[in-house]
């Protein structure tokens, strides 16, 4: 979702992404993933102002839960070539 989010988004879609987020960690199926998603979205809420920005901002998030669950962190540097753009090499995952 987050490697097709607008590079310039409008004010509205801005909104809506902050609003999914909020709304989804409702949803989370998890009861101790929902109550840490939710705190880790009053201590850093979602960066919207572009793709690479919200981009960024879920994989830190992401890596976040994975530390806290002793799981592997994803470099996020490799974001669009995982969710976007494919791997540089060809390769399929």
């Amino acid at each position: 979702m987050a490697a097709y989010y607008p590079e310039k988004p409008s004010t509205e879609q801005k909104a809506e992404m902050k609003q999914f987020f909020s709304i989804f960690s409702n949803f989370y199926p998890c009861n101790y993933c929902a109550e840490d998603l939710k705190n880790q979205l009053k201590e850093s809420p979602p960066k919207t102002d572009s793709q690479k920005e919200l981009s960024q901002w879920l994989c830190r998030v992401h890596n976040n839960i994975n530390r806290r669950l002793g799981k592997k962190e994803f470099d996020c540097s490799k974001v669009d070539e995982r969710w976007k753009t494919g791997w540089k090499d060809g390769s399929c995952d």
